[in-house]
């Protein structure tokens, strides 16, 4: 990872990750560059544990989870523990990490509070006509 600004590693099920960055990129272009996607597939908690740490580097990085408690998260709990510059979110979707690569020039700590916040609120149930 280069050392502008703060990075994230989006770390999922499947093809999840992918898909996610992916659907960034083609609408954030060039600033989805920030984020770099993980699948569980075929990866043992070792091993995806393993991916994760290769990837991170020493600069700043949020770690976008799918599920807090599957393999994913446990991996990423594990590999960012006491670490002052990695964040764990869990419940990872697009706005989520849509204002989390616009804003990721701020401190990490901030970046991290307004995608959280983005996140939660894009949940919605609008109501029914009838």
């Amino acid at each position: 990872m280069s050392s502008t600004g703060v990075h994230g590693v989006v770390i999922a099920h499947g093809p999840m990750a992918r898909a996610m960055v992916d659907a960034v990129r083609s609408i954030a272009g060039d600033a989805a560059d920030a984020l770099y996607p993980i699948s569980n597939d075929g990866k043992n908690p070792t091993e995806l544990r393993a991916a994760l740490d290769d990837i991170m580097g020493d600069g700043p990085v949020v770690v976008f989870v799918d599920l807090q408690a599957g393999s994913c998260g446990m991996a990423a709990l594990s590999s960012c523990r006491d670490q002052a510059r990695r964040v764990v979110v869990c419940g990872v979707n697009l706005p989520m990490l849509l204002d989390f690569v616009f804003h990721r020039d701020l401190p990490v700590d901030e970046a991290v509070s307004r995608a959280v916040e983005k996140g939660r609120s894009s949940i919605t149930a609008p109501l029914r006509g009838g």
